[in-house]
């Protein structure tokens, strides 16, 4: 390998390049952010890492929120940014939906903690069964985590099997997670995990164990591990396979029912048994959804199968109105097609960026669910993203916060419905900048 006089070679010297543009970064965003670097020094003395999500870490420190209000945050160290973040796509509806805070207020004045059932229950319930193709029947959750939780059993119970497939990179919650951080905090399921399109994995695992099978569950498009959507030949083995083997197919919607209406399962045309469902249905309140056909469901009938399922928040009166008034918004005047095509807009735009750039960087994504990747693609699995070097992705966080966006440090974003088309154009422009600022930090 060449080496300059120094000793220094060829790839030493870009990755001292790439090196020192990243400490640039972060010297600049903790040198912005006295205030919550404050915070997260008293944070860290009662929360373990100095918060109780994970997910919102940020290397070195966290920002500290103020206000938020339509598609923008605030921070305490007086900085605003453009969410694109979306919540991790729990806040569709922006920061301060004006329906969803009409109907909290309401039930404030009516009260709440009731312990008992009221109508808003059932108008939540019916606003979901009629979205849904493989929804007849749903019981309510906290969680997506819950919710998951809750269908494996409803298959286990059903189908009389302990066997759960489940596919690698796959996210159905904190206790369901298949990355490669999940397996210690797992719930102690018999799993079988296969790689992520692969229709010739399910096939043979359909094949072999097709008896000791209780369910499949997939995402339509694999989120946490970066928006990567399922090919048709893929999901028509799982879908084929799982009926001829008796086992129950359920979608993981959490994040996909934003599609559409009838989320990703509308627009496939694939209709699983059963469907998970939470973030965005309660307009950024605790939430969580599980349902399916009424054989399936009727486990949970006293009068029938008597599984019982627990949850002293699961019907709380906030969610059940908020939910109730989300519905009514979601399902008008198209708006979930029209955030669906702004976001296929969006990933189409940052391709042509990337693919005019040296850089190696690429989108994947499913309307207004993507994600920026540190590598040329294709992606079609986990797999492809081995070789992406995480200080791009780095950088990449650092400089679009430093011009005033936000998204996920793995560079997931999902765009709210409050994100205008000039909201876009700007970060388009921001990425260009991006690209050019860096052509020879490579």
């Amino acid at each position: 390998m060449p080496t300059d006089p120094a000793g220094l070679s060829t790839v030493d010297k870009m990755n001292l390049g790439l090196d020192d543009a990243l400490a640039a970064a972060r010297d600049r965003y903790v040198a912005a952010h006295p205030r919550s670097a404050a915070l997260a020094d008293r944070a860290r003395r009662v929360l373990p890492g100095g918060n109780t999500r994970s997910v919102l870490h940020i290397d070195p420190f966290a920002f500290r929120v103020a206000g938020a209000d339509g598609a923008y945050l605030c921070d305490v160290d007086g900085h605003r940014y453009l969410d694109l973040l979306g919540d991790y796509s729990a806040g569709l509806l922006g920061h301060r939906p004006t329906t969803v805070a009409a109907a909290v207020r309401a039930r404030l004045d009516e009260g709440w903690a009731l312990g008992a059932m009221a109508e808003a229950e059932i108008v939540f319930a019916e606003a979901v069964a009629a979205r849904f193709p493989s929804i007849e029947q749903v019981r309510f959750t906290n969680s997506g985590t819950e919710a998951n939780l809750m269908a494996i059993m409803t298959a286990r119970h059903a189908t009389g099997c302990d066997r759960v497939v489940v596919f690698d990179g796959g996210y159905h919650g904190g206790l369901l997670s298949f990355g490669p951080s999940g397996a210690r905090v797992r719930a102690p399921f018999e799993y079988a995990v296969l790689p992520y399109n692969d229709a010739a994995a399910v096939e043979r695992e359909l094949a072999d164990h097709g008896d000791r099978i209780a369910c499949v569950l997939v995402e339509p498009m694999l989120g946490a591990s970066g928006c990567i959507p399922a090919t048709p030949v893929f999901l028509a083995a799982v879908r084929g396979g799982t009926r001829e083997a008796g086992a129950v197919l359920v979608f993981d919607e959490v994040m996909t029912s934003r599609l559409s209406v009838g989320g990703a399962q509308g627009l496939l045309g694939v209709t699983p048994d059963m469907t998970t469902l939470g973030k965005y249905l309660a307009g950024g309140l605790t939430f969580g959804a599980f349902g399916g056909p009424r054989d399936l469901m009727a486990a949970f009938d006293p009068d029938a199968g008597g599984l019982s399922h627990g949850g002293t928040f699961n019907n709380n009166a906030f969610t059940m109105a908020a939910g109730a008034a989300v519905h009514e918004i979601v399902t008008a005047d198209g708006l979930l097609d029209a955030l669906t095509a702004r976001g296929d807009g969006l990933r189409a735009r940052l391709t042509e960026v990337f693919d005019a750039s040296p850089l190696p960087f690429s989108v994947t994504g499913w309307g207004s669910l993507c994600a920026v990747h540190p590598v040329g693609g294709p992606v079609a699995a986990p797999a492809d993203l081995a070789g992406a070097d995480d200080r791009w992705r780095q950088l990449f966080f650092h400089d679009l916060l430093d011009a005033g966006f936000y998204l996920a440090p793995r560079g997931y974003l999902a765009v709210s419905a409050t994100v205008t088309d000039d909201d876009v154009d700007r970060f388009v422009d921001a990425v260009a900048a991006f690209c050019d600022r860096h052509r020879a930090t490579r």
